[in-house]
């Protein structure tokens, strides 16, 4: 099973009730109280692989600086802080919980000054246009608010020549989907798309060389799309 369903089980999920599983699909949302924090800590080690195998299709230079929305736990800033040694990597979520996990997963890179986790919206990013190299999202563009709003916004703070990576462990279409479908839209109301759909998100918002890779076997899926140096949209 997924990350999603198996951090449904892990507060109670399925086995209890409609309750339970509307409470438990909230904490997937947007986590909170104790009952969030057993969920961002499982959602730190079961979204590591796929993290890991869809960062793989980029380039990331040591001094690169990069933003991680919806950074959940933050494990994914760890791992993006490894890849741009010498950069800083940003986090923002808008759950008060996810932020205080990430800041503690990521103490010593704080301390350090190569990190930076803060409060706040993907509807709303308050970071000036053109900062990133590199902006990814990991597990969370499903509960975007306003998903093509958003995904404009995510570009806005883009460097010309920068990336946008969407990384999922799910995705509408994929082998057994008949077991998730009705979990991401009934259940967590989430943006359930297909590869296709993907592509067309970042094309429709003004991206170039989109590019989706899918792991068929995992189930996963990896969408790239890259903010154009000469920027027609001014």
């Amino acid at each position: 099973m997924s990350a999603i369903a198996a951090a449904l089980g892990a507060i109670g999920g399925m086995t209890l009730g409609a309750a339970l599983m509307a409470n438990g699909a909230q904490q997937c949302r947007k986590p909170g109280t104790r009952r969030g924090r057993a969920v961002l800590r499982l959602m730190n080690e079961r979204h590591a692989r796929v993290t890991l195998w869809g960062l793989s299709h980029l380039a990331i230079e040591p001094t690169f600086t990069l933003l991680d929305v919806g950074c959940g736990g933050g494990r994914t800033i760890s791992a993006l802080a490894s890849m741009a040694s010498h950069g800083s990597v940003f986090g923002i979520d808008y759950s008060t919980e996810s932020v205080a996990v990430a800041r503690e997963t990521n103490r010593h890179l704080i301390e350090q000054g190569r990190v930076d986790v803060q409060l706040g919206s993907v509807s709303q990013l308050p970071y000036p246009d053109r900062t990133f190299d590199v902006v990814s999202a990991v597990e969370t563009h499903y509960y975007w608010p306003d998903l093509t709003h958003d995904v404009g916004e995510v570009r806005r703070v883009l460097k010309g020549g920068g990336r946008f990576v969407i990384i999922a462990e799910t995705y509408r279409g994929r082998k057994n989907d008949w077991l998730y479908r009705p979990t991401m839209t009934l259940l967590l109301r989430a943006a359930y798309l297909t590869p296709d759909q993907h592509k067309a998100l970042l094309e429709g918002a003004g991206f170039a060389d989109v590019q989706v890779f899918v792991e068929r076997a995992e189930g996963w899926i990896c969408a790239i799309g890259t903010r154009a140096d000469v920027d027609e949209r001014r």
